[in-house]
Parts: structure tokens; C-alpha cells; sequence
């Protein structure tokens, strides 16, 4: 449940505004780890790194993945964002935790460590998981002035729009979400 009153997005989704200029983050959907008055953090839940697999990542970690008797898919790595682009990031599910994890709200956390890594390679990790490498970031007051420029709309987070493989329609899933049709959106923004 969103607290109305609570000014920050910690926890929440930013979907990007058509008015967004940045081509980085055209059309993108941002889980929120952190907002307060130092700044922001989140990780884009809809891009892909198309240059390395979950298999060459662990090879190149030096972490072996072990057969396992159940099926079992590689989770993708995503373009978290443009900063510290070689830094990993695992948001998932709570049913994994451990001292580095942080949690938000009940079902949701985000784990950066290299175990995570190893539990996910011989099936211990989370039930679900997306890792990201790199960032969002936002310094002091800078995603609070692109909201009033209206660069961003936010809701509330969802399972299905994080962790589901449908990457090409998270954008417009996410604008559903609160009653938003992507085909009325304009690129052009006005003030009255």
C-alpha cells in the first residue's frame, strides 16, 4: 500500500513519461531501492544487457553452476542503469535474505553480493530474481524536480511487472496500473 503522505518512492515503480528526453530511459520502468532527501537510487526492470548470459557471468566470477535435477532458466541480466554499470544487483523476492539483503515492505528485497550469485547458480537462491548491473541515481532534489517536470509517473510495486520475462510490455502494464493509456500519452508537455 502506497502511504500518501510519506513524499518518497522507496519501494515504488517510476514509468518514464513520453516528455523523458534522456534516450536511456525512454519507455523505462524503475524499481525504486531508495528516495529520501540525499538522493535516489532504482534499477530498470524492463532492458536487457544483451552481451553476457547469466552462464558467462558465473564463469567469469569463477562461481561453477551445478546441474540441478529440476528445470531450472538462467535469470536475464538487465541494464540497471547507466551508473557503476559493472556493479551487480539482485532484486527479488523475500524468501531469501541474508545479512547484506535489504527489504522492502514484505515481499520484495535487494541482495548485491556475490553469494546470492552462488545460491542462485545451485538453485538456493530466491524464487524470483532479476539481476541488474548498474544503476539509476539521482542526486539531492533531482528526481523530486523531474517528477514536477513531469518526466515520471509512479505506482505502486508489482510482482508481475518485475520479475515477468515480457519485457516489451512492462512500460504499458505499468501505465495500466493506474489507469493510463500509453496510446493518449503525448511527448509534449504543457502547463495550464
Amino acid at each position: 500500500m502506497i502511504d500518501t503522505d510519506d513524499p518518497y518512492l522507496t519501494g515504488q515503480l517510476l514509468i518514464a513519461m513520453p516528455a523523458l528526453r534522456d534516450p536511456r530511459f525512454a519507455r523505462t520502468v524503475i524499481f525504486m531501492c531508495a528516495h529520501n532527501d540525499e538522493g535516489a537510487m532504482g534499477l530498470v526492470v524492463n532492458r536487457l544487457i544483451g552481451s553476457i548470459s547469466f552462464d558467462a557471468l558465473m564463469e567469469e566470477l569463477d562461481i561453477a553452476r551445478e546441474e540441478l535435477p529440476v528445470p531450472w532458466s538462467a535469470p536475464s541480466i538487465h541494464f540497471g542503469g547507466p551508473v557503476e554499470t559493472s556493479r551487480g544487483f539482485v532484486l527479488h523476492s523475500a524468501d531469501y535474505t541474508s545479512e547484506e539483503t535489504i527489504t522492502f515492505e514484505s515481499h520484495l528485497a535487494m541482495t548485491s553480493t556475490v553469494e546470492i550469485l552462488r545460491d542462485i547458480a545451485i538453485g538456493c537462491g530466491p524464487r524470483q530474481a532479476m539481476l541488474a548491473l548498474g544503476y539509476a541515481g539521482w542526486g539531492p532534489g533531482q528526481l523530486d524536480e523531474e517528477m514536477q517536470d513531469n518526466a515520471w509517473l509512479n505506482v505502486g510495486a508489482d510482482d508481475d511487472i518485475i520479475f515477468d520475462q515480457d519485457l516489451d510490455s512492462k512500460w504499458e502494464r505499468a501505465l495500466a496500473k493506474i489507469g493510463v493509456s500509453a496510446s493518449l500519452l503525448s511527448s509534449e508537455a504543457g502547463r495550464a
